[in-house]
């Protein structure tokens, strides 16, 4: 999930925010000013509705960062890189940088999300309690009310034992733990997600049917979320399971065609391009790679600029390129990969081009992997 705009640095982490979060956001101070909020405590303004729920609207995504950056903190403090937190539609998301090294670290990492929902909820509950006690009553005690319920929802809703949930990655810490497999162990919480969500869709399309009217559509388009992100967990588990142990070298194409970037875009179709039987041609300056250019790029020149364009000018920029250590685990590789809008990577050596790794490079490893994976035990 990319971000729309940054908010800054968090514990040292970039925090963005997806203009989705708009939408969320203005459904729930909708929800509560001009709904919920008049219904329960009557007699005030609009204004003061209006302002109460854009608080409590306001409070409550800060909540959500904060959930994820207790997530970021864990997981740093436990040799995992972590690249930023973004808020959007359904919430928030810590883009870390590899994987727990251990069922430990997993538990530790899925588990102070849930658990800062939690206190944050029994806070708001205990200041309602107090003021209550104190005699207090009306808008405020109803948004404070408010903000301990959804905080402790969020919190057990979090930790249901299904990827990609907290309590998703929970269930998979116990049953790598107990298999010592972390690849069983996530498919194992993917297929979990696959049947929550399921469900979710089920019980939202009945509550609809039966006039519980939006709500039953948005449990239903949650399920549905859950269920395309548990099925990406598990095929990415089971990528990962089949590259491991695998290196960039031993899938780059070795010592690729490269160009120059003055070349022009004229010269390169008219001369090169059949020639060159891959879609992506590197730049290099005395050896060094200074860009990237792919016939996507080209396509989008038209003929009568091509003469006048030169290579560089439509390369992927030098700061843009995914670069990559012929040693370095192809594993490690792909969370990098899946961010290049290009969808390579160039192989580095002492700061010289010596090879490129293409999606078609990737897909034949997975494929010999799975078929390494296949091998019964003991041949």
């Amino acid at each position: 999930m990319r971000a729309s705009f940054r908010l800054g640095r968090i514990a040292g982490v970039p925090v963005g925010v997806n203009w989705s979060v708009l939408v969320i956001f203005l459904l729930i101070a909708w929800a509560l000013s001009a709904s919920q909020f008049p219904r329960a405590y009557p007699g005030h303004s609009t204004p003061a509705y209006v302002a109460a729920g854009l608080a409590a609207a306001v409070v409550f995504f800060l909540g959500l960062l904060a959930h994820e950056v207790a997530h970021a903190v864990i997981a740093k403090r436990n040799g995992i890189e972590v690249e930023g937190i973004t808020l959007w539609l359904f919430g928030g998301v810590s883009e870390l940088k590899g994987e727990a090294k251990d069922p430990g670290a997993e538990l530790r990492i899925a588990g102070v999300g849930p658990l800062v929902s939690l206190l944050i909820g029994l806070f708001f509950a205990a200041i309602a309690v107090v003021l209550t006690v104190a005699g207090a009553h009306g808008l405020l005690l109803g948004a404070l009310a408010w903000l301990a319920g959804i905080n402790v929802l969020l919190a057990i809703f979090n930790v249901l034992p299904a990827a990609p949930l907290d309590g998703g990655r929970l269930l998979r810490a116990a049953v790598w733990k107990a298999t010592g497999d972390r690849t069983k162990a996530s498919v194992v919480a993917a297929r979990a997600g696959w049947i929550l969500g399921a469900v979710l869709i089920g019980l939202g399309l009945w509550q609809f049917l039966v006039g519980a009217g939006v709500g039953g559509l948005w449990l239903a388009l949650i399920g549905w979320f859950l269920i395309g992100a548990a099925g990406m967990e598990e095929r990415q588990a089971r990528m990962g399971s089949a590259l491991r142990g695998v290196r960039v070298a031993d899938v780059m194409t070795p010592q690729p065609q490269t160009a120059s970037g003055d070349m022009t875009v004229a010269d390169f179709v008219d001369h090169y391009l059949f020639a060159y039987r891959h879609s992506a041609l590197p730049l290099t300056d005395q050896g060094r790679p200074v860009g990237l250019v792919t016939l996507d790029r080209v396509r989008g020149i038209p003929a009568d600029r091509r003469a006048a364009t030169t290579l560089a000018e439509v390369a992927c920029r030098a700061d843009e390129l995914v670069l990559a250590r012929p040693d370095e685990q192809l594993n490690d590789l792909l969370p990098r990969l899946s961010e290049c809008s290009d969808g390579r990577a160039l192989v580095v050596a002492d700061q010289r081009l010596v090879g490129i790794v293409s999606p078609s490079d990737i897909s034949r490893a997975v494929q010999r992997g799975s078929l390494r994976d296949q091998v019964p035990a003991g041949r």
